[in-house]
């Protein structure tokens, strides 16, 4: 074949595919995706991010709404297994094509799409994540990133493998808080942060319950086989969904897991805290009579106080103390602090003590303060760490660039590598408070002993597990149901 045949067949199959992209484009996509025309790395003429979403209803709902509010992005395939929780979603983007199952989603359409948006329960994350990055798909994952230890290193490994842009949905990580606190502690204002409290009013969903005996009628548009997806069966029972799966190890994670990301990163933050060395919790408890006091390991507790050991690091002297309350418990208020100011935010707050001062935020590490309140006007610091434009509201946009960027390009505020160990501490620290009520029968027949309790639990990092009490290693890795998989 001569050179100019040559330049003919290369110029025509060029044009075959220009025309075949745009035949997409007029069937309903308002883009063609980023891959399709230059593969990863990539800009696209508009400079648009595809994106897909998976849970679209309630927080999904306003994650899909931020990325497109962007400027940057395409919404262009809407998936829910509840038709009525999806109907907003639908309404804000006629266009994009529904379904149901995301499998059958990312089978048919993955060639159509950069990215992926998951705002489902927590049991069903790490399978749906971990799909679309297998597919090379760009991640944004709703906090926590995962329901158990394994998943969350499993995501973490797989993101570098993948090589893909992930972020996780905890918004104060782009908060302009967070990076006061961070320049507060490098310029050395309270000293060497060795304890840390956080705290939240959650749960407000029922907590420390049996599980109901009466089966209820699923509601109308919700599969209730997809929505289960990699948990036990079990028929559905009243008012579980939208919300109040969160309270049931099944399915949610708890306080911990709906508000430990958003307390909790400050101190990853600040401090470059990793992986925790060791656990220990107390658990509150109800009573079912006036001599019996309930057990119930279907649910979670409805309060807990979990302390974990993380070790020293580049930014501390030595190891922390990171205590969590819930369910309404508060530390003691620190003696800086007037009678009749602020506790954090009230029901939720993180509070650093170091050897020369302590600070204090509200939930999303927002309106950060140095105690006494008056060091507030007294301390000034150089700002020396960018700020996200946009702050909170900036973590969508901010993934979206990253993805538009390509990996390793942008600097994020919560990739897997960072979210990945915060969610592992979240989730350790319920290792503990389940531990709590693991019980065994008595030698002589009659009632329990409860031996995870009152034990400080001991963790081998590298190969994920508790070293001194074995039965709670159950929770680290939990068995999916038949024809579920995470897929490594």
């Amino acid at each position: 074949m001569s050179k100019k045949e040559t330049a003919d067949s290369s110029a025509s199959s060029s044009r075959r595919s220009f025309l075949k992209a745009g035949a997409v484009a007029a069937a309903g996509f308002m883009i063609v995706p980023r891959h399709v025309l230059g593969g990863p790395g990539f800009l696209a003429p508009s400079d648009k991010l595809v994106i897909a979403g998976i849970g679209v209803g309630g927080k999904g709902e306003s994650d899909l709404a931020s990325f497109y509010k962007s400027g940057k992005a395409n919404i262009a395939y809407l998936c829910d297994v509840d038709d009525k929780r999806a109907a907003k979603s639908k309404a804000s983007f006629p266009k994009a094509k529904y379904y149901k199952d995301y499998r059958e989603m990312l089978d048919k359409e993955s060639k159509n799409f950069d990215a992926v948006s998951i705002s489902t329960p927590d049991h069903n994350h790490a399978v749906q994540a971990m799909a679309a990055m297998q597919l090379g798909k760009h991640v944004y994952v709703q906090k926590p990133l995962t329901h158990d230890i394994y998943e969350a290193r499993a995501l973490t490994d797989a993101a570098k493998r993948y090589k893909v842009v992930t972020q996780m949905g905890n918004q104060g990580a782009s908060g302009d808080g967070v990076r006061q606190l961070r320049e507060w502690y490098d310029a050395g204002v309270i000293g060497d942060v060795h304890t840390i409290y956080a705290w939240t009013d959650r749960p407000v969903w029922p907590q420390g319950i049996s599980w109901p005996t009466g089966k209820a009628e699923v509601p109308q548009g919700l599969d209730w086989n997809l929505w289960l997806g990699t948990a036990p069966e079990k028929d559905y029972v009243e008012k579980l969904v939208p919300f109040n799966w969160r309270g049931w190890w099944d399915y949610g994670t708890g306080a911990l897991g709906d508000m430990g990301c958003h307390l909790i990163e400050a101190p990853f933050s600040v401090l470059g805290l990793q992986y925790a060395t060791d656990v220990q919790a107390s658990v509150g408890s109800v009573y079912v009579d006036e001599f019996k006091r309930g057990y119930f390991p279907e649910s979670c507790p409805p309060s807990s106080h979990v302390t974990l050991t993380f070790p020293k690091t580049s930014k501390t002297n030595g190891p922390v103390k990171l205590h969590w309350m819930d369910g309404g418990i508060q530390p003691v208020r620190p003696e800086e602090l007037g009678p009749n100011e602020l506790f954090g935010d009230g029901g939720n707050g993180t509070l650093f003590i170091g050897t020369k001062g302590k600070m204090m935020s509200s939930t999303y590490a927002e309106n950060p303060r140095l105690l006494p309140l008056s060091r507030n006007e007294e301390v000034k610091v150089k700002q020396t760490i960018a700020r996200v434009p946009g702050s909170a509201s900036g973590h969508y946009a901010q993934w979206v660039e990253g993805c538009i960027a390509g990996y390793g390009k942008k600097e994020l505020s919560a990739p897997f590598e960072i979210s990945g160990p915060l969610t592992e501490a979240l989730l350790m620290a319920n290792l503990a408070i389940r531990g709590y009520d693991i019980r065994r029968p008595k030698a002589e027949g009659e009632g329990y002993d409860y031996p995870g309790r009152y034990k400080k639990l001991l963790w081998d990092n590298q190969n994920m597990r508790i070293t001194n009490f074995d039965e709670v290693n159950q929770f680290v890795k939990r068995d999916y149901r038949n024809g579920w998989s995470l897929g490594v």
